[in-house]
């Protein structure tokens, strides 16, 4: 999983994109908030930000907001990171799009766990992601009645869109994916013991 960190600290960027890797991750690091927005608006794949709140040209929030705005389908997870730890700062950068928010100086293994949750928040957001394109697929290839059918009222045959008529099975089996076998009921299955015993009774030949 690609994990994008936007820090201006040099130091701070490189030893945060070592310990990513370290886990397992793969790490970039970028230097201020333009360059990691530019860096996210281009990306497919679903990605965990870690962004600093204080950076040149575009802060940590602002990031979050371009995202949410301008990127709605995109499949990321912004975690905030930033010194400020008051109560209306947590609600703004969680108001701004952010999905988490950790204050430093962080314990390596809070963020451990928090970049976790990201990962599988995102994981589960792929997977739902496919099963829903897989049913738009398989809905596309199903074939559907719709509308008002003639049917003769005393054949059955329904007349299709070439104006002929046709057995109610063929075209059912044509508009559809429904698939028969033929047997007979137990009313028809009366109706007709009594009508070849009538007929048996009624030959000349059993005279």
């Amino acid at each position: 999983m690609r994990v994008l960190v936007a820090e201006d600290d040099r130091v701070t960027g490189e030893i945060l994109a070592r310990t990513l890797e370290r886990w397992g991750y793969e790490a970039s690091v970028v230097r201020d908030g333009r360059e990691a927005w530019e860096h996210l608006r281009g990306e497919v794949a679903p990605t965990l930000a870690i962004l600093d709140w204080m950076m040149p040209h575009m802060d940590g929030p602002d990031i979050c907001r371009h995202v949410r705005a301008e990127l709605p389908l995109a499949n990321m997870y912004l975690l905030l990171v930033t010194a400020r730890e008051a109560r209306g700062d947590i609600v703004a950068g969680l108001n701004a799009g952010a999905d988490d928010y950790i204050v430093k100086p962080f314990d390596p293994e809070e963020l451990r766990a928090r970049v976790a949750v990201g990962i599988r928040v995102l994981t589960l957001q792929q997977k739902l992601a496919e099963r829903v394109a897989e049913l738009e697929t398989a809905l596309s290839n199903v074939k559907q009645l719709r509308g008002l059918l003639p049917i003769c009222s005393y054949c059955k045959r329904i007349r299709g869109d070439d104006q002929y008529w046709q057995q109610v099975e063929g075209y059912i089996s044509e508009h559809s994916d429904a698939q028969f076998s033929h047997g007979i009921c137990p009313s028809c299955f009366a109706t007709i013991s009594a009508e070849l015993d009538d007929v048996i009774e009624n030959d000349p030949r059993r005279r």
